[in-house]
């Protein structure tokens, strides 16, 4: 790992919150590309994902969907159960923050874009009853997108146009479709 980014991981927990907020970023823009240090910071992160500390199970989630990419072990397929818990958390930001990077572990590969896609869809299907239900289905509608748009891959599409048309509020159909726009 180059100075840089492990200067980044021990800033996580300064006291200073701006100083976070930058290792943060930092990090999150590091993880856009594919990474050699992956596993040096893997089981620590994964740990985090269940840290009394919602922050820790925030940022966890948001850099393990990126480094998905940087996995030739396939280790996310194993720990995605685990990942995914956190886009249920008790603290409604750290369960949208890790819903809305979710989308990354389908980078990953084929087996983990299915993954992903199979767990959007149940959850878009079968979730009604969670809290803000509407905001995190439009979260899984624009992780598709972003899916769609790295990817280009017409399925990815096809499935965000089957799940849109099960919304029967117009309202939030219509919100929904224009993410494609």
């Amino acid at each position: 790992m180059d100075s840089a980014t492990q200067s980044y991981f021990g800033k996580l927990e300064a006291d200073d919150k701006e100083a976070q907020y930058e290792a943060f970023k930092g990090i999150m823009a590091a993880t856009d590309e594919q990474v050699d240090w992956a596993y040096e910071v893997w089981d620590q992160l994964k740990d985090w994902l269940s840290d009394k500390d919602p922050h820790r199970r925030s940022r966890a989630a948001q850099f393990l969907s990126g480094l998905a990419k940087s996995d030739p072990e396939n280790r996310i397929l194993i720990d995605f159960p685990e990942l995914w818990e956190v886009t249920k958390d008790e603290k409604f930001v750290t369960a949208r923050h890790a819903l809305q990077s979710i989308w990354k572990v389908g980078l990953g590969g084929d087996e983990q874009r299915q993954l992903g896609i199979q767990h959007f869809t149940e959850r878009f299907r079968n979730g009604g009853e969670e809290k803000n239900y509407t905001l995190r289905r439009h979260d899984m509608i624009v992780g598709l997108k972003n899916l769609y748009d790295e990817l280009k891959d017409e399925q990815i599409k096809q499935t965000a146009m089957e799940l849109i048309e099960l919304e029967s509020d117009v309202k939030y159909q219509k919100k929904y479709k224009a993410v494609w726009k």
